[in-house]
């Protein structure tokens, strides 16, 4: 029987396993909704789950005509009316299963939901929270609350699809080239919709990102963390903006094209819908635009603010008779240690020293008569008829005498050191 390898570490096999696992996070409340059992007035069972992802559905075409009033009510309206064929339900049964798929979508605490799992390498239960639904706005007059898609629903529903949640933008792209190439204006209308969701979400989480940066970074580890996550987002930004110029430049080739041959066409609508694509698109990539500037300017400000806010902190938690002192005394260290630790707290040793250059430079003369300090040099000393040769000539004596000086000196020195 052969052995198993087991070369790799247990970190290596966890490692991403906290995202891995807040993917499957996503489809807990769909399975929770198919653990529930409910049955029409004919006994027919209800498929909850199926119910649950219609209605993440529902609320992601309710998000792509912007609207921002969406109720229980209308959703057991639609429900109601889309399935009443299938199922015999009133009206106010409707309504219940809708708030039941509400209520696991979105707790009526308030609160996420949790989702726990054991952590191997913490040795530990982990939790972990997502939004599916949340709450847009609510009417006082009417008694009524409204609810719209939050982050994870649209993580959610496009994980339904097999896309990434950073990828959504890039995959929308590639799908409106081939809907415009094919003359589909149509859908790719709707699919512009889809981008400007996008968009907006990627608003959302780099607002997260910017009060996340704000409040939670505590450490280097954490700091480097977020810059690699802005990194990131402003390289896939630079990506999409490039995609978008392409867009613009086949949307505006082609928009040209219909418009040289609209005389030729009985059918203008053509020509109108792309007049529409090309608007909506410019809109989107307008909004997108300053996503870019808003992360260039979030890793220019807030990362630099959010550093220098963590070195700030720690002069100010630093307690040198604690942290030093303390640590000092109570610690018995060899002499080496001691000064390694002490050293960086110490000034660096200033010594003041005569150099023998000294003599080389201009002296200062005392005018004895006029009672005048000046700096004279021994070219004045000599007159104005003196020559080079005469200047060279005296400097030697000079330098002479001055070196016979100071050589009796150090042997005079070096006669009284002790040995």
């Amino acid at each position: 029987m052969g052995r198993v390898d087991v070369s790799f570490s247990l970190p290596d096999l966890m490692a991403g396993f906290d995202e891995r696992m807040g993917k499957l996070a996503l489809f807990d409340p769909l399975f929770e909704l198919a653990r529930q059992k409910r049955t029409d007035q004919q006994g027919n069972a209800m498929p909850m789950m199926e119910l649950g992802l219609l209605t993440l559905l529902f609320f992601f075409e309710q998000k792509l005509m912007r609207s921002h009033k969406t109720s229980v009510k209308d959703l057991s309206e639609y429900l109601s009316t889309s399935l009443s064929d299938i199922y015999d339900l009133e009206a106010e049964e409707w309504e219940n299963i809708g708030r039941r798929i509400i209520q696991v979508f979105r707790p009526s605490s308030g609160k996420k939901r949790e989702f726990p799992f054991y952590h191997f390498e913490k040795k530990q239960e982990v939790i972990l929270y997502s939004s599916i639904l949340k709450t847009d706005s609510y009417d006082i007059a009417t008694n009524t609350q409204y609810y719209a898609l939050d982050e994870d629903g649209l993580a959610l529903i496009f994980a339904t699809k097999e896309f990434y949640v950073e990828f959504q933008l890039s995959i929308h792209q590639l799908l409106l080239r081939k809907q415009l190439e094919k003359g589909e204006f149509h859908l790719a209308l709707r699919q512009i919709d889809e981008m400007r969701i996008d968009v907006e979400s990627l608003q959302e989480r780099i607002v997260t990102v910017e009060h996340e940066i704000k409040r939670s970074i505590v450490s280097e580890d954490t700091l480097r963390r977020y810059q690699a996550l802005i990194e990131d987002i402003i390289h896939r930004l630079e990506r999409e903006n490039d995609e978008f110029n392409e867009l613009r430049k086949f949307v505006r080739e082609t928009q040209d094209h219909y418009y040289a041959e609209r005389e030729h066409q009985t059918d203008q609508r053509p020509y109108a819908l792309i007049f529409k694509i090309a608007l909506a698109l410019e809109n989107v990539h307008n909004a997108h635009s300053e996503l870019l500037f808003q992360c260039t300017e979030l890793q220019n400000t807030a990362l630099r603010a959010a550093r220098e806010s963590l070195y700030y902190s720690g002069l100010n938690a630093f307690n040198f008779d604690q942290d030093i002192v303390s640590y000092l005394v109570s610690t018995p260290l060899p002499t080496e240690a001691l000064r390694a630790v002490v050293a960086p707290f110490l000034p660096l040793e200033q010594v003041q020293t005569w150099s023998l250059l000294t003599v080389f430079a201009k002296q200062p003369l005392m005018n004895r008569e006029e009672g005048e300090r000046n700096v004279t040099s021994p070219m004045e000393i000599m007159g104005e008829k003196a020559s080079e040769s005469d200047f060279l000539a005296l400097r030697v004596i000079h330098f002479t005498s001055i070196l016979e000086a100071l050589s009796g000196i150090f042997i005079t020195i070096r006669s009284k050191r002790p040995y």
